[in-house]
Formats: C-alpha cells, sequence, structure tokens
C-alpha cells in the first residue's frame, strides 16, 4: 500500500506578506511553518503505515527552502520526500497547483495511481480547500472531504465524513483522495533519532521538466484565477460607549436616541 501526504509549507500566521506587483504571498525570507491541517494528514499516513506497513511518502510544491517541512514530515516517520518547485510554478492558483501535484504523484508512482492521496482540509494561508478536490479530479479517482476516522485495510476503507447535514459513513476501495479533519487525530511529535535520520535523508526535487508539464497549465500561466488587487480592510472607529450602570433609565434612552439618528428606529 502506498499513500501520499501532500503538505504545504505556509507563512507563520504574524508574517504574512504580499507582493505588490503580483499580489501574490512573499514566501522568500519569511518564517513559514508546516500547515497545521496537514499534521492531521501526515498522521493519518503514519497511523496506517503503522497498521498495514504501508509506505508513506510526502510531497510540497514550493521554493526551495520547502525542503525544510518534508524533512519534519520525515522526522516524524515518512519514508520518502519530494520537492516540486520551479520559477514556472510561482503564482499558480489551485487549477494550476492541482495540475501540477497530480502530475508530481504520478512521477513518484512511475506513472501508476497511489492507493491513497491524502490532504489536510485547507491550506491556512489560501482557505479555498480546493487542491485536494482538484487533484482527484486530475487523478480521476474518487474523493472524500472532510474526514474526521479513518480505518482502512491494504483494499478498502471505512470513514466518517462531517457534512453539512452531518456526519456520513463513507465505505470504498483505493485508490482514493481525501482531505481530513482536525478531529482525526493528534499528530505526533517527531524523536530525535527522527531528525538525525531525516536530516541525512536526500529529498528528489521536480521541476516542470522533470514532470513533463504542459507549459500553459502551471504557474501564472495556468492559473485562470487573477488577484486584482489587494487592501486592507478599513480601521474600525472607537464608536459611542454608553455607561448605564448609574443610571439604566438614561442609558437606554442614550442608544434610542443614537439609532433614531441613524434612522434605524423611528421616534
Amino acid at each position: 500500500m502506498h499513500v501520499i501526504v501532500c503538505i504545504k509549507q505556509v507563512p507563520d500566521t504574524t508574517n504574512v506578506r504580499i507582493n505588490p506587483k503580483t499580489n501574490t504571498l512573499m514566501r522568500e525570507g519569511v518564517e513559514s511553518i508546516i500547515n497545521p491541517f496537514d499534521e492531521y494528514a501526515l498522521e493519518e499516513g503514519l497511523r496506517l503505515k503503522d497498521m498495514t506497513g504501508a509506505k508513506v511518502s510526502v510531497v510540497t510544491m514550493g521554493p526551495p527552502q520547502a525542503a525544510v517541512v518534508l524533512r519534519e514530515a520525515m522526522a516524524r516517520g515518512a519514508d520518502d520526500a519530494y520537492l516540486v518547485s520551479s520559477r514556472a510554478f510561482g503564482g499558480a492558483d489551485t487549477l494550476a497547483t492541482s495540475y501540477t501535484l497530480s502530475m508530481a504523484i504520478r512521477k513518484i508512482c512511475g506513472g501508476r495511481t497511489p492507493d491513497l492521496v491524502l490532504f489536510g482540509k485547507q491550506a491556512i494561508d489560501g482557505d479555498t480547500a480546493q487542491v485536494g478536490p482538484g487533484v482527484s479530479e486530475f487523478l480521476d479517482v474518487p474523493l472524500v472531504t472532510y474526514v474526521k476516522s479513518l480505518k482502512a485495510d491494504k483494499s478498502s476503507y471505512q470513514v466518517t465524513s462531517v457534512m453539512d447535514d452531518g456526519e456520513h459513513v463513507v465505505t470504498g476501495s483505493f485508490p482514493c483522495v481525501m482531505t481530513v479533519l482536525k478531529e482525526a487525530t493528534t499528530p505526533r511529535f517527531a524523536p530525535l533519532a527522527g531528525w538525525r535520520k531525516a536530516a541525512k535523508a536526500e529529498i528528489a526535487a521536480f521541476d516542470e521538466k522533470a514532470l513533463a508539464a504542459d507549459p500553459i497549465r502551471i504557474g501564472l500561466t495556468g492559473s485562470p484565477t487573477k488577484v486584482v488587487t489587494i487592501f486592507p480592510p478599513p480601521t474600525k472607529g472607537g464608536g459611542e460607549k454608553v455607561d448605564a450602570r448609574t443610571d439604566a433609565a438614561a442609558g437606554a434612552q442614550a442608544i434610542a436616541d443614537f439609532l433614531q439618528k441613524k434612522g434605524l428606529v423611528k421616534a
């Protein structure tokens, strides 16, 4: 059984910067972390390794510095890691990213489809939750989203999926793509021995040529979604304070007068 976990390096939420020319995230020189939701997907993959002996590969698309999160995943127990990196991939939206990752997954598997591909439910820098479903479409395999619990053997699975109308039990056979909720599990810590092993591990790197990717389907060129402008929300004013602790009637009247002034109530 081969499980591939797609993880993403995201900027620490306190250090997000935007390129004013391209309106894309500036990742170079910014302190980054593993996308927190991807940690739960990784743990589910490692649990399957513990239970079934599955092979767990991790892959990320990003600049060279993204290798840091791959080594952390290997320190926790992943068997191998792959970095999808090239300036040609820069500025990709979710469609171009999904295409590129699907090409990388097929490359990792020698042209075949892996048994299971895991994603966190979404990335904290984009919050679209679209890449997992997009990869499912490009790989032409079934998709199960918002997985709360996962039980599997080497050929089939049973999951609890959280939907708007409640929880659903879904069963099926591999291959499959899943997106995982934080309620599914608790990520493990990487032991010191794992860090030592990961520090020496080789990480394979793929560019667009290695993937034989269609140049019109990657990066900004392959991204139909365009960010026209980005601006901070307007600063909220301090408002008016009414202290009714000593005179409740006067406080109530002050609020009524304010609402009437704004045209929200009639006298």
